[in-house]
C-alpha cells in the first residue's frame, strides 16, 4: 500500500533518504541543549529506540558549546535546528550531520540582507561542511511576505513558501535537502504536501503533524495524516510529535514504524484514496442461513487462488445461500452463490453455471482469466 516514491535519493551522511531508500524514522531531543547529561540521555534513548536520525536545538552559543559536548560522546546522525538564529549555523555544521532552518524565521535578523542571500549562505555552509539541509517551514510561523501575498490562503502561503526556497537552493547547485510543510491539523498536512509533491515530486518530504498531543490522539492524528500521505508514495522521512515524559520518547520512533508497517500491510484507521483498487473480493458473514459450512473455506480459497489477479480492478462476491446469493452476486464482475451441494458461478447477473465445491475454483480462474483478457484488449478511452 506504499507505492514506488518519485523522490531524488539524498544523503544525510551515511543515511540515504528520498527514492528506493527506506523511510527514515526520526525524533527530537526533549531537553533543553545546554543540559548536557539530559540531551545526550535522550540520544541515547532514542538510539536505542531505532532513531535513524536525531534534532537537537541551538538558539544561541551556550547551546553551541553544550552541542560540542554533546557530539564528543555521540556518533549518532545528527540534525541541527537553528531556531531563530540561522547565523549560528556555521558553529553548529561541524558538529552535526545536518541542518534545518525555518524560512518563517529569516527575516528577523539582518534585516538589510536578503532572504536570497541568506539562504546563499546556509548553502555554503551546509557544503563546506558536507551537512544536508531541511528547509522546515511551519504552519505557525510564516513569513510575513507570504502572509501579505496570500491573505486567507494559508495552506497556498505555506506551499509556495516552501516552493520558493527550494528554487533558492536548487539555484545555488546544492541537491541534498528535504522539506517539511507541518500542521498541527493533520487535514492541512495533508493538503500542504499534496499540493506541494504535485510541484516538486523529485523534492523528498519529511512528514510530520506539528503539536500532535498525547496518546492516543497524537497517534491518530499522526496516522490519519500519514495514511492519506504515504499511501500516494508522499512521504521519505517521518517524525511522530507526541507529549509525553521525557524518558517515554522512544514512543515516538516505535509509533513511527508501527504506522510504516501497517501502512505497507494495508492496515488502515482511516481510508486512502487507492484503497479500493486492485482486486475486491467480499464475503458475507456466516449466518443460520448458511446450507454448507464449506462456503467459508471456499471464501478463504477463492483469495489464496485469485492472489495473482490483485492489481486488477475486478470484484467477486462470494456469498453463503441461496437468500441473500443470487441478488447479491449480481453487482459484481464475479460471483458465487453455495447451496448445500453446488456453488452457482456468476458472471455479472449471467449464470455461467452450477459446479461442486472441488471444482468451481478451476472454472472461476478460468472466468477471471477471460475477464482480464477482455479488459487488456479493450481499447482505452
Amino acid at each position: 500500500m506504499i507505492p514506488e516514491r518519485r523522490s531524488r535519493r539524498i544523503r544525510i551522511r551515511d543515511l540515504a533518504v528520498g527514492g528506493d531508500a527506506p523511510i527514515a524514522v526520526q525524533s527530537m531531543a526533549a531537553t533543553p541543549t545546554t543540559d548536557v547529561a539530559g540531551t545526550l540521555r535522550q540520544v541515547r534513548l532514542l538510539e536505542a529506540a531505532g532513531a535513524d536520525l536525531i534534532r537537537v536545538a541551538v538558539d544561541s552559543k551556550r547551546d553551541v558549546e553544550a552541542l560540542r559536548e554533546i557530539r564528543a560522546e555521540t556518533d549518532a546522525i545528527l540534525s541541527v535546528d537553528l531556531q531563530e538564529n540561522y547565523r549560528l549555523a556555521e558553529l553548529v555544521a561541524p558538529l552535526v550531520d545536518k541542518l534545518r532552518y525555518n524560512p518563517g524565521h529569516l527575516h528577523h535578523h539582518e534585516r538589510d540582507k536578503s532572504i536570497e542571500d541568506k539562504v546563499r549562505y546556509l548553502v555554503e555552509v551546509a557544503r563546506a561542511h558536507d551537512c544536508a539541509m531541511r528547509i522546515g517551514v511551519n504552519a505557525g510561523s510564516v513569513a510575513p511576505e507570504y502572509k501579505e501575498r496570500f491573505g486567507g490562503d494559508h495552506i497556498g502561503a505555506i506551499v509556495q513558501c516552501a516552493a520558493d526556497h527550494c528554487a533558492m537552493v536548487d539555484a545555488e547547485e546544492f541537491a541534498d535537502y528535504v522539506v517539511s510543510i507541518k500542521d498541527s491539523d493533520p487535514k492541512v498536512v495533508i493538503d500542504a504536501n499534496l499540493r506541494f509533491h504535485e510541484m516538486r515530486p523529485d523534492v523528498p518530504l519529511h512528514l510530520g503533524v506539528t503539536e500532535a498531543g498525547m496518546p492516543p490522539d497524537g497517534v491518530i492524528k499522526t496516522r490519519i495524516a500519514f495514511e492519506q500521505l504515504l499511501s500516494r508514495g508522499v512521504g521519505d522521512t517521518l517524525r511522530v510529535s507526541l507529549t509525553v515524559p521525557f524518558d517515554d520518547k522512544g514512543m515516538e520512533i516505535a509509533v513511527g514504524r508501527e504506522l510504516i508497517e501497517d501502512i505497507a500491510a494495508g492496515r488502515f484507521r482511516s481510508v486512502p484514496p487507492n484503497f479500493f483498487d486492485g482486486l475486491n473480493i467480499i464475503a458475507c458473514p456466516s449466518c443460520s442461513r448458511v446450507e454448507n459450512t464449506a462456503f467459508i473455506e471456499l471464501a478463504e480459497e477463492v483469495k489464496r487462488a485469485t492472489e495473482y489477479a490483485a492489481d486488477h480492478d475486478l470484484t467477486i462476491a462470494v456469498m453463503g445461500c441461496r437468500v441473500n446469493g443470487p441478488g447479491e452476486t449480481d453487482d459484481a464482475d464475479l460471483g458465487l452463490w453455495c447451496g448445500p451441494k453446488q456453488v452457482h458461478l456468476k458472471r455479472g447477473e449471467e449464470l455461467v453455471g452450477a459446479f461442486g465445491y472441488g471444482e468451481v475454483i478451476a472454472r472461476l480462474r478460468d472466468e477471471l482469466d477471460a475477464l482480464i483478457a477482455a479488459r487488456e484488449a479493450a481499447p482505452r478511452s
